[in-house]
């Protein structure tokens, strides 16, 4: 990989943890909006949604740690 593209790919993804990490924040907002006014189905899907967000971000900072390693 060209010592640029390298570059980028690490602004990306720290770019990406973050956008990540701020969207897991405002569906936690929101789900707890939604069990407020008597939807806990959509505060649970939207649950499990920041959980699999969750676990991209951890894939995201496992490729980011690599990145970083060679």
């Amino acid at each position: 990989m060209a010592k640029d593209e390298k570059a980028k790919l690490g602004i990306l993804l720290d770019h990406w943890i973050e956008h990540n990490r701020e969207h897991a924040e405002e569906f936690t907002e929101w789900a707890e909006k939604a069990r407020g006014f008597g939807q806990p189905a959509v505060h649970d899907d939207m649950t499990q949604a920041v959980k699999q967000i969750t676990k991209a971000n951890e894939y995201l900072l496992a490729a980011l740690k690599r990145l970083k390693e060679k």
